[in-house]
Order: C-alpha cells, then structure tokens, then sequence
C-alpha cells in the first residue's frame, strides 16, 4: 500500500515538472547541442559577459519569424558558443541565440553568414 502511494505521488510530481525544450540548431553547417543553447540564454539572463556589449537588444530588422519557438515580441542576443561555459567575454564569433527579453525562452539561432554583418536563421 505504501508502495502504491509512493509510485502515485511520484508519478503525479513528474508530470506537473515543466519540459524544458530540446533545441539544437544548425547554423549554416554549425550545430550547437541543446546544452550550449541553455548555457548562452543563462549567461546571457545572468549577465556573464558584462565587460562586453552582451547580452543586448536584438532588434530584428531582418524580419525573422520566431513566433513558433516563442511568444516574445521583445529579444536579446547573446554570442553561441560549444566551448564548456559558454561565451564570458572576447571575440562573439558568428552565432547567436535570441532569447525573450522579459522570459528567458528560447526565441531563435542565427548567425552572420557572409562578411556584410547580415544574419541568417538558423535551422532548429
């Protein structure tokens, strides 16, 4: 009987755990795994890189349609990393993960294809 009752509260304790969402993208032949992605919307809400002009305002000119990954209507960027801890400082590289201002979701990847500083989406 307390057996029973162990595995139902269990049970009723696991489902009421939010998903966390799996997302790994693909940068132009670049894949992130979801723990980079995490690790750069963490330092990014934490503030991890203050000696750099990161996290900032992503403002979107290129029109991106993040509206399937997230709600968010306003975004930050951060730099996307693989190495462990993420991005702290330095050079940002060419990725980006866009994530909701006022949420920390994950709202996107992008990064800078070509030498003109323009972005392109990435695939998740």
């Amino acid at each position: 009987m307390k057996f029973a009752f162990a595995l139902v509260a269990l049970a009723a304790v696991a489902a009421a755990a939010p998903l966390e969402k799996r997302v790994t993208p693909n940068c132009g032949g670049k894949s992130f795994s979801n723990t980079n992605v995490n690790q750069a919307i963490s330092n990014g809400v934490n503030d991890r890189a203050s000696s750099s002009s990161y996290p900032h305002t992503y403002n979107n000119y290129e029109g991106f349609d993040f509206s399937g990954e997230c709600s968010d209507r306003s975004y930050q960027e951060f730099p996307l990393v693989t190495k462990s801890g993420g991005y702290t400082g330095g050079s940002p590289g060419a990725y980006r993960v866009i994530y909701g201002t006022n949420t920390g979701n994950f709202c996107g990847a992008i990064y800078h294809a070509s030498s003109d500083n323009s972005f392109s989406q990435c695939d998740y």
